[in-house]
């Protein structure tokens, strides 16, 4: 059994609560990881995201992003 890395964004809203929505899809690779979001954060932001955070196998990966309003 081959076990692939998981990478996925976890979301804040404006008082820096987690969000349950929307939901990161999962990633096998970091850089997928970051392209989904550079290509998506227009729509995080619509939805209420203020900042996301890229977690590998359950621990923060990267600093926190900010998301601008779109």
């Amino acid at each position: 059994m081959v076990v692939r890395p998981q990478w996925e964004w976890r979301f804040d809203g404006a008082d820096g609560a987690p969000l349950e929505r929307p939901v990161s899809p999962v990633f096998t690779t970091q850089f997928d990881a970051e392209q989904w979001l550079g290509e998506t954060w227009r729509v995080l932001s619509s939805q209420g995201v203020q900042a996301a955070r890229l977690v590998h196998e359950g621990v923060q990966a990267t600093p926190t992003l900010s998301i601008p309003a779109a």
